[in-house]
């Protein structure tokens, strides 16, 4: 297979992904969610530093290669129901920003992160994230959800609709050449 028809392969795949979130975001949950404005509980959400056990969520970013501090964090949202994954990133001070196209279905950048004017290095040179359209599909952030007991999974869902329970962990993983393929943590 030529690098040619493995990149078209991977942006076919990236493209789905992407429509997949879209389609999520638009279709009706099959059973009655907890309120995405405030948690379904009555204490609100609050972060801390992630050191020993989270009894909330565990949120995760990690810039993979690019490393800029900026990025990168773990901290523990206190939480005790089910709550969408944009209001913990929120309560974690984590600021994500779609696509012009999917503003709320995709992840372009996590706390400024690739900024516009960054180089990205990947096999085929160098890219600038620009948030048009879709992310490139050798460069991007994945979301990540993980039970309490269990294995890291890829969200099937885009973060205004993907629920997260206390005991979870959540990441956003930047990916330059399918490396990290998944979390570590």
């Amino acid at each position: 297979m030529t690098f040619s028809k493995i990149r078209t392969a991977a942006a076919s795949s990236l493209a789905a992904a992407g429509l997949l979130f879209a389609l999520a975001a638009c279709s009706a949950p099959a059973a009655p969610q907890p309120s995405t404005s405030a948690p379904a509980s009555s204490a609100a959400p609050s972060s801390s530093a992630a050191s020993g056990p989270c009894t909330g969520v565990k949120v995760i970013v990690d810039s993979g290669a690019l490393k800029p501090s900026a990025a990168d964090t773990s901290v523990c949202v206190s939480l005790d129901a089910p709550t969408t994954a944009a209001k913990v990133l929120d309560e974690a001070k984590v600021k994500t920003e779609g696509t012009t196209q999917y503003p709320t279905e995709l992840v372009c950048r996590v706390n400024g992160v690739p900024a516009a004017d960054v180089d990205i290095t990947h096999k085929g040179g160098t890219y600038r994230e620009e948030c048009g359209k879709m992310p490139a599909a050798f460069a991007y952030w994945s979301i990540w959800v993980k039970p309490a007991t269990g294995d890291w999974a890829y969200a099937q869902e885009g973060l205004a609709t993907q629920q997260v329970k206390p005991g979870e962990s959540l990441e956003l993983l930047f990916t330059v050449d399918g490396a990290p393929a998944a979390p570590t943590a």
